[in-house]
């Protein structure tokens, strides 16, 4: 039986994988490398993160951005965007070197057995295995607007369906939403010879201010700069995940929901405005396929209604954790993990164990228990770090490891540490 499977192997599952692996566990680590970023995201994609914020995590902390791009004479600078298909290539490298083996296969099922698991793969392999941490990526979290669901792929999709977006040139195409996803992917469309536009329900857009150089401690106190951008909220929100799950519940889910906010990089502005045109103050009322598009039905934010024809919509809506999306996992677990507040995520323990004893999250779902960080690779080095101290605890509970001494008769009962 194996001490930890990790399901998945993008950054937070790669990151746990180092650490178990050091730390000598039993291991397997089951995923396909970096499989979000490599087929889920457009070409001549930016990460919105600066490098050095942007790192995997390994115990020694030597599998930096940096690191490999020494390694391989690429730059990665403060204040130098760093392209998708160097981040994907630095991820793969840190998997070769800091991981033992990552098998590329699916996982079908995760069951529970006695005090372990049972994780199934769609090789017909079943594993057994103490504890498990699923870090499963956002992909099974896709989140489309309801009046697009009856709408067939060729006329509505997601961002996350296109890594190719030449398929769109000469199109009209619209793309909803106001964050980094949306203002990207219209003007890598303008880029690519289609006529996008951009409709969103905010009022305005919002973009990010560059990353500031070498500042005076008065003005670095006012306004600090932080992994998740300039603020003492976003400050918060990257170095202290710890804090943010001390909140109450419903705080937390809204953290979650709304922090940091839609927002496109300061480097992209230029560019889309340049080439998109916007219609703000804008929601989906309803949409049918039409001729050889989609029409679109719009209410304004002042209550006035409109049409408008397009080839092709896309929507560039994020992800919404929900347990009830992640079907690997088998029902008489899903359906009766503690969650938080009123979210579909679930509720972690200070180490990211879920009410299910031996059972670990990492990534988008973890969002509603530590905030806004667990949406981007900054997050993954925190949860590497707590997240192995769980597995080793519930390990050392399962083997007799950690027993509570019994008191001398005239001291008070020793307690556990929890």
């Amino acid at each position: 039986m194996y001490d930890l499977v990790v399901v998945g192997a993008g950054p937070y599952g790669l990151s746990i994988a180092a650490h178990a692996a050091a730390a000598g566990l039993r291991l397997r680590v089951l995923g396909r490398p970096m499989a979000t970023w490599r087929d889920h995201m457009p070409d001549g994609m930016f990460l919105t993160s600066e490098p050095w914020a942007s790192p995997l995590s390994d115990p020694d902390g030597s599998h930096t951005p940096a690191a490999y791009g020494a390694a391989h004479d690429l730059a990665a600078e403060h204040g130098v965007p760093l392209p998708l298909d160097t981040f994907t290539a630095y991820g793969r490298w840190f998997g070769e070197q800091a991981v033992p083996q990552i098998e590329e296969v699916t996982v079908t099922s995760v069951r529970p057995d006695g005090d372990g698991f049972h994780v199934d793969t769609d090789t017909g392999e079943r594993i057994a295995a103490r504890t498990v941490a699923l870090a499963v990526g956002v992909m099974p979290f896709v989140n489309r607007p309801w009046p697009l669901l009856e709408l067939p792929p060729h006329l509505a999709s997601h961002s996350s369906d296109h890594r190719d977006l030449r398929r769109f040139c000469g199109q009209d195409v619209t793309v909803l939403g106001a964050g980094q996803s949306a203002l990207e992917t219209a003007a890598l469309l303008a880029e690519q010879g289609a006529l996008p536009r951009l409709v969103a329900r905010a009022d305005r857009l919002r973009w990010n201010s560059p990353p500031p150089p070498a500042r005076g401690r008065l003005r670095a106190l006012r306004a600090p700069h932080s992994a998740l951008g300039t603020g003492w909220p976003n400050r918060l929100w990257s170095q202290a995940p710890w804090a943010v799950r001390r909140l109450p519940a419903a705080t937390r889910v809204r953290i979650a929901e709304t922090a940091p906010g839609p927002a496109g990089a300061w480097w992209l502005r230029e560019r889309f405005e340049q080439a998109v045109p916007a219609l703000l103050n804008h929601r989906i009322r309803a949409a049918a396929a039409h001729h050889d598009g989609v029409r679109l039905h719009l209410t304004h934010a002042e209550g006035g209604t409109e049409t408008l024809d397009t080839q092709h919509v896309v929507a560039a809506t994020g992800f919404l954790p929900d347990l009830g999306r992640l079907r690997l996992l088998v029902p008489s677990v899903r359906t009766t993990l503690r969650t938080v507040g009123g979210s579909r995520a679930p509720e972690l323990s200070s180490c990211f164990e879920s009410s299910w004893p031996g059972l670990f999250f990492a990534g988008l779902l973890t969002a509603p228990s530590f905030g806004p960080s667990m949406r981007f690779v900054h997050g993954a080095a925190f949860t590497a770090t707590r997240l192995l101290r769980g597995v080793q605890r519930r390990l050392g509970d399962r083997r007799g490891a950690t027993t509570i001494p019994r008191p001398a008769r005239d001291s008070a009962p020793a307690v556990q540490e929890t």
